[in-house]
Order: C-alpha cells, then structure tokens, then sequence
C-alpha cells in the first residue's frame, strides 16, 4: 500500500485548506484511513479517520465541526477539508492506513498504521 499526501500550503486563520490523500497498491485489509498531525516538538496525533466499508468517520475533539473527512472509491482518495482553520492546527500533516476500526484506541496510537504518507505541511499564520 501506498499513500501519498499533498494540499497542504500557507493559509490565514479562518482560511481553508482540501488536503489528498492518493491510496494505490491497496490491500482488501486497509479498510481504515487516518490523518494524524505532527507540530514541531510534539508527538504525532490523529485528526480524522474514515472507514472505506460503511464511510464511518472519527474526528478528535479540537477539529469537530471544522473538518470533514470524506473519501472517493473510485478515485482511490481519501480527503480532509479543513475550514476555519487556527494557528493551532498548524503542523505536518500525514495520512495513514491500518487494518483496525478508527475508534477508541485505534484512533489514536500510531502503532496500529502499517503504511504512511510523506506528509504536507500545513501552515496558519496571518
């Protein structure tokens, strides 16, 4: 399995960003795609996750409301529309793949993703 992300850019606060995520050499086990964030300094953390069975989608609390996972079979993509975007949000963003269900602790430890994306940085800053 592959992933590639990209859509990550220079953005004011308030501004919205589509980030990609392209899947290709998929395996019928990764059914679970994931973006994590990583700021300078800090430890990798998931954002938002969509399964590819039932379109069930998980977000961590800090982004409800502003981003929106969403996901195109056909297209082998997965996307996060991110809105209202904060200086917080501000990090390198990656998309992941795992065999496990974007909940509880599968959500959030990165021990469970077996294929990565290199990452787009995402910046908010006036």
């Amino acid at each position: 399995v592959q992933l590639q992300a990209s859509g990550g850019g220079l953005v004011q606060p308030g501004g919205s960003l589509r980030l990609s995520c392209a899947v290709s050499g998929f395996t019928s086990d990764y059914y679970y795609i994931n973006w994590f964030r990583q700021a300078p300094g800090k430890e990798r953390l998931g954002v938002s996750c969509i399964s590819s069975i039932d379109g069930r989608t998980t977000y961590r609390d800090s982004v409800k409301g502003r981003f929106t996972i969403s996901r195109d079979n056909a297209k082998n993509t997965v996307y996060l529309q991110m809105n209202s975007l904060k200086p917080e949000d501000t990090a390198v963003y990656y998309c992941a793949a795992s065999k496990y269900p974007c909940s509880g602790n599968y959500f959030y430890n990165v021990a469970y993703y077996d294929y990565w994306g290199q990452g787009t940085q995402v910046t908010v800053s006036s």
